[in-house]
């Protein structure tokens, strides 16, 4: 078996199991928060640090949010499972970065790694995220070049991969669905969300020696948790979050 076909059969594997990843930052993180000495810096950097990786996390969860809002069923944009490409984005997010869903993600992951104030964790996640997503980019694009042959290889030519080009520019041709966003992003937000909530508690045991849950934490996860179930109730017992083509 060539090697790119090899590189590629082990980025179809690692993209169905993709979704299993937060569950390694959960372990991983453990070793770097309980050697970080949190004492040395001070509660208002240590503030000023939290905000920026919140910051950055949102950041990732506006480029999905947006890539996906824009993206009609069935395209490079919308798949769950398996390689999909009945349609080929090229507008949007997309006419900027060719993986802005992926780019979203390493965002949204290196907020929550940044929360534990520790800087080689941050390195190790980042060299870690592209090991693991530089397979599946090219399973992807490998799949993508059979559907569309050299419509693709012109559009990914002129596209960067993972870093945007703001010049590239073209407003999407798709309407923007805030209920696509809903019922596509509600997951990863409660994932986001319980994830910093994780981090602060293991800081918290790191620091004072046991965790502290503060009023606003709490309202923060359980109201996060009460819009996903709602959000779940309609997609599965109604039809007002479904929209023709998405």
């Amino acid at each position: 078996m060539s090697l790119i076909r090899s590189f590629e059969r082990e980025g179809d594997w690692l993209f169905r199991k993709r979704s299993y990843i937060p569950l390694v930052l959960f372990v991983l993180v453990i070793p770097f928060v309980f050697t970080t000495d949190y004492v040395v810096i001070s509660p208002t950097l240590r503030t000023a640090l939290s905000y920026v990786a919140f910051a950055i996390s949102a950041f990732g969860f506006a480029i999905r949010m947006y890539a996906v809002g824009t993206a009609a069923r069935g395209t490079s944009g919308r798949n769950t499972g398996d390689q999909v490409a009945d349609a080929l984005n090229t507008t949007g997010m997309y006419s900027m970065v060719r993986h802005p869903l992926y780019l979203g993600n390493y965002l949204i992951w290196i907020g929550i790694v940044a929360y534990a104030l520790n800087p080689y964790f941050i390195i190790i996640v980042t060299l870690l995220y592209w090991l693991y997503y530089e397979r599946i980019m090219l399973a992807e694009e490998m799949h993508l070049t059979r559907s569309y042959g050299d419509k693709y290889l012109s559009w990914a030519s002129s596209v960067p991969a993972f870093i945007p080009s703001l010049k590239l520019f073209k407003p999407a041709v798709i309407p923007m669905s805030w209920k696509t966003v809903l019922t596509r992003e509600e997951n990863g937000v409660l994932a986001a969300v319980i994830s910093f909530f994780y981090v602060d508690t293991l800081i918290d045991v790191r620091v004072v020696g046991e965790p502290i849950v503060t009023t606003t934490e709490l309202a923060v996860l359980g109201a996060t948790v009460l819009i996903v179930l709602v959000i779940r109730i309609l997609k599965k017992k109604t039809s007002l979050l479904w929209e023709e083509g998405r």
